[in-house]
């Protein structure tokens, strides 16, 4: 066998394509965009050399255009959880002895293809099947995986290249494991990205996967599986199933060989998954690793010494974008008062100029919320706040319409109270609300903030004050595992800005960074004697010299 130290490609961000008119990149996404249109996917399920089609069809719809059917999915059940477990397991042992620079080929690999030959249709999938614009799948299917792929392959080779100390009578040796068993990897809708990052982070480490992505985001999914078994994936090594995700969970958690799980999602079922997991913690083979991001009530903050264009364009990205459907989305702003009349103005101004549409119209700024569900429970807190009167307002937007799309329209709401109800609880829709405070009582403002809400994921401060800069992150310290100073709350950089925060946000387990990947290893230490000893006795045990 032929050795060597070897060094990988140097990770570097991907470019963000414009997408600007005239570009060959915009005549290529919208020639793509109208070759996907006109197909109806069969989408099965891949178990580990088995594409599996149980003939149970759903079918996967335009969140715009709900009429439009992109394909159709076959819903698995506890029988194909079980297959996925047992084609995990069987692929475990030759995966995990795989060297370790021929699994990185494999995701760097897909990460070019990524780049290149797939970029135009993991975008386009996702501007269709989760009703993102342009540059919001862009910078989330394209160049976040891509991201998360070459960073990722580079911190797996730094973290096995950190070893220990030795003597020259000794040579001791860190031995870096996958974890015994599968991981089970649970994904949401809002971002492709996730559900790669989620399930490649844990394989390239040597660990095989169950994963179970979010119904709503299959179609973008199918394309991420493809890209997997394009760069040579091996069987196995990523199950993909389409079960609910209650008798998936009653199967996954219930097996003796379940490893751990990688989540993002909601607090609430997190909470249940770890709860279950502490019911059945003598039944697994070792202690199971729980990461998981959930949810945030994501704040920016802003100083009486902000510049208001600067506040206003923080808080109209960061809670706008993609409609809000960010766990990192700003839904809780506080505005000076000195800065108020001002900034509201900005608001008005920029929300009448944002275009709401199709993804297809490159032009259109907002887009649909997921699915009637999101819908119906985001016009549910419009619909209150327009009621409560004595604590609330809806000053800008509050219109809404689902017969074509799930529109709503990016809705401001003015809190008297700041603990009113929508500056508490996640909402996850194209909402924003604000409170108006004093000026000159922002540190008592701060105590506010931090003790609003249960989350701890994203926050900012807009100023220019230093001192106030620096007040606002020491009594912030705990409020948010994303802290931006004089930017939105939001777009978190793999490889510079580590993402996930604490309290009822997650484990803070930082996707984008190292810390990640050591939560899929276990490691091991080797300690080699040259020369062993052939007595047992010490020095000590000596008698004493007369």
């Amino acid at each position: 066998m032929a050795n060597g130290t070897f060094k990988i490609p140097v990770a570097v961000n991907e470019p963000i394509k414009q997408f600007e008119p005239g570009s060959i990149d915009r005549e290529k996404l919208k020639q793509t965009i109208k070759e996907m249109r006109s197909q109806v996917l069969d989408i099965p399920m891949y178990i580990g050399d088995k594409e599996v089609r149980t003939g149970k069809k759903v079918a996967l719809t335009c969140p715009h255009d709900h009429k439009h059917i992109l394909g159709y999915y076959h819903k698995g059940d506890k029988t194909h959880v079980k297959q996925a477990i047992a084609a995990a397991m069987k692929a475990k042992k030759k995966w995990m002895d795989m060297p370790w620079e021929h699994r990185a080929a494999i995701f760097l690999k897909a990460a070019e293809l990524l780049a290149g030959p797939y970029r135009y249709k993991i975008v386009a999938s996702t501007m269709l099947g989760q009703s993102k614009n342009v540059y919001q799948a862009e910078i989330d299917a394209a160049c976040e995986s891509i991201d998360f792929l070459r960073f990722n392959v580079k911190y797996m080779t730094e973290i096995y290249s950190q070893q220990v100390d030795s003597t020259s009578a000794m040579w001791n040796r860190l031995e870096w494991r996958p974890l015994e068993g599968f991981i089970y990897a649970l994904t949401p809708f809002n971002f492709t990205a996730i559900g790669l990052n989620l399930t490649s982070s844990c394989a390239m480490m040597g660990n095989t996967v169950v994963w179970k992505q979010s119904n709503t985001s299959i179609y973008s999914a199918y394309y991420v599986m493809e890209v997997f078994r394009k760069a040579g994936v091996p069987a196995g090594v990523i199950n993909w199933i389409h079960a609910g995700g209650a008798e998936t969970a009653e199967v996954v958690l219930n097996s003796p060989d379940f490893g751990g799980i990688h989540f993002t999602g909601s607090t609430e079922v997190f909470r249940s998954i770890w709860k279950k997991i502490g019911e059945n913690i003598s039944i697994y083979k070792s202690y199971p690793r729980i990461v998981g991001e959930t949810g945030g009530k994501d704040f920016i903050i802003g100083h009486s010494s902000a510049d208001p264009k600067v506040l206003a364009t923080a808080i109209l990205r960061g809670a706008f974008e993609y409609q809000g459907q960010k766990c990192s989305a700003c839904s809780r702003a506080y505005i000076p008062s000195n800065l108020w009349k001002e900034v509201k103005k900005i608001f008005t101004d920029e929300i009448a100029s944002m275009k709401i549409g199709p993804t297809e119209d490159l032009g259109n700024f907002i887009n649909a919320v997921i699915d009637e569900t999101s819908f119906n429970n985001i016009t549910g807190y419009i619909d209150r706040a327009k009621k409560d009167k004595k604590e609330a307002q809806v000053i800008i937007g509050g219109t809404y319409d689902k017969s074509k799309g799930y529109f709503i329209a990016p809705t401001i709401i003015q809190a008297k109270n700041p603990s009113y109800r929508t500056m508490c609880e996640e909402i996850f829709g194209p909402v924003l609300t604000i409170h108006v405070y004093d000026e000159n009582k922002y540190e008592k403002l701060l105590d506010t903030v931090n003790n609003t809400s249960p989350y701890a994921l994203t926050g900012a401060v807009i100023a220019q004050d230093r001192e106030a800069i620096v007040l606002t992150e020491k009594k912030l310290v705990h409020a948010a595992g994303n802290f931006y100073i004089n930017d939105k709350c939001t777009g978190a950089v793999v490889g510079q800005q580590p993402f996930g925060g604490a309290r009822a946000s997650g484990t803070d387990d930082k996707a984008g960074h190292m810390i990640n990947l050591l939560r899929w290893v276990a490691p091991r230490t080797i300690k080699e004697l040259f020369v062993p000893p052939t007595d047992y006795r010490y020095p000590f045990l000596l008698p004493d010299k007369k």
